[in-house]
Formats: C-alpha cells, sequence, structure tokens
C-alpha cells in the first residue's frame, strides 16, 4: 500500500466565511510641467490582434473543432505534499461548488429533525486531488473548542473519519465533515488530514464515522 499524507492544520468554522479587504497605496497625482522645447509626436505603434479560430468549416462541410485548454495545474489556492493537492474552501467557494456538484448538493440538502445538517451540528470541508490519482481516500479531522461559555479551555470533542471514492489524476473532490454536536456550541474542525491510497478499499465507500472524545 502506498500512502500520501498531507496534514493541514487549519481551524475552521463552515457557513462562517471571513471577510478581507486589500487597501491600495494612494498612487502620486501626475503634474504637468511647462517646456519651451518642442516634442516630436511618435506615431502610434498598431499592434496586431491575433484572433482565434474555434471552429473552422473546412471545404467538405465538417467542422474542425480546436481542443479545449487544459485546466490548470495545480489548482489555484491548494497546498501540496508530493502527489497530494488539498484546499479548505470557504463558505462561498463550497456554495459553489455545490451548485455544479449533485453529490455535495445533497450532501448538504440532507436535514436532521427538519433542519439543514450543517445548520445543526457543526460540519467543515476540504477539497484534495492527486496528480496521479486515488483509489480512494481517507480524510480525518477533530472537532475543537472551549468548555463552555464560562470555561475557555479548549479540548477536543471527537474526532470525524470520512472515506471518498476512487479520483481520476487532478480529478478535484469535495469532502464533506460532518460532527454530532450542536452548532451552537461554536466548535470547530481542525487538524485536517488527506490520505491518497492506491490499494484496494477493504471498507464501505463513501462513509462518514463521528467518534466522541471520553473527556
Amino acid at each position: 500500500m502506498i500512502k500520501r499524507l498531507l496534514i493541514l492544520v487549519i481551524a475552521l468554522t463552515l457557513i462562517t466565511p471571513v471577510a478581507t479587504s486589500a487597501t491600495q497605496s494612494p498612487s502620486p497625482t501626475p503634474k504637468a510641467t511647462a517646456s519651451n522645447k518642442a516634442t516630436p509626436i511618435k506615431k502610434p505603434v498598431v499592434k496586431k490582434i491575433a484572433v482565434i479560430k474555434k471552429n473552422v468549416v473546412t471545404k467538405k462541410g465538417k467542422k474542425r473543432i480546436s481542443p479545449s485548454p487544459s485546466p490548470k495545474w495545480p489548482p489555484v489556492g491548494f497546498k501540496s505534499s508530493g502527489e497530494v493537492f488539498a484546499k479548505i474552501p470557504s463558505a462561498k467557494e463550497l456554495i459553489g461548488t455545490a451548485s455544479n456538484d449533485k453529490k455535495l448538493a445533497k450532501a448538504l440538502a440532507q436535514k436532521v429533525d427538519g433542519v439543514p445538517i450543517c445548520e445543526k451540528f457543526s460540519c467543515g470541508a476540504i477539497q484534495v486531488a492527486s496528480l496521479n490519482g486515488c483509489t480512494w481516500w481517507e480524510v480525518n479531522a477533530k472537532l475543537a473548542g472551549e468548555v463552555s461559555t464560562e470555561d475557555a479551555t479548549r479540548i477536543v470533542f471527537g474526532t470525524i473519519r470520512a472515506l471518498v471514492r476512487a479520483t481520476a489524476p487532478k480529478e478535484i473532490v469535495t469532502v464533506l465533515l460532518v460532527s454530532q454536536e450542536p452548532l451552537e456550541l461554536h466548535h470547530r474542525i481542525s487538524g485536517i488530514s488527506a490520505n491518497c491510497h492506491h490499494d484496494a478499499a477493504s471498507e464501505k465507500i463513501p462513509s462518514s464515522t463521528y467518534t466522541a472524545s471520553n473527556n
């Protein structure tokens, strides 16, 4: 068994996007200066615009279709360890991904006691991909937080273990990590590790297990 391990120690609270802003430094204002010397006027350089032809009709009436460009690799924002690439998506990115991923959308839409699962329990997510592909994935994470509103001591409340389907080389899959702890306790998913397996799986895939800690 060849296993690649990528550990991302990232504290994540799902459905709580962090807004960031960039402050631009003021650019100096150009000033006009008077000069007695005549300035020669240069002719503007005309650049030719390259025309990309996607579909070309041949003499026989058949269309010759140009191949689509290959996706950028490595993916933007992904961290790597060997062949494994991973990223913690923001809430906005997760929603955007779900709009094009039926399985992820279904997972987010499932309800517990009439409430969407990640509005009832603390959740997290990770996006993973492998340069060479994987026969199955194993993702582990911890659920940590303060003991109570009166006690700020941080402890691990439980662990999450998710098993994910096979992926092709450079295929990105989003893994939803669901705990069984109430969302209002403000626990966080952290210590996420993603394992790319190349051997045959002996466990049920896909599956997700939450194990509470004995604190």
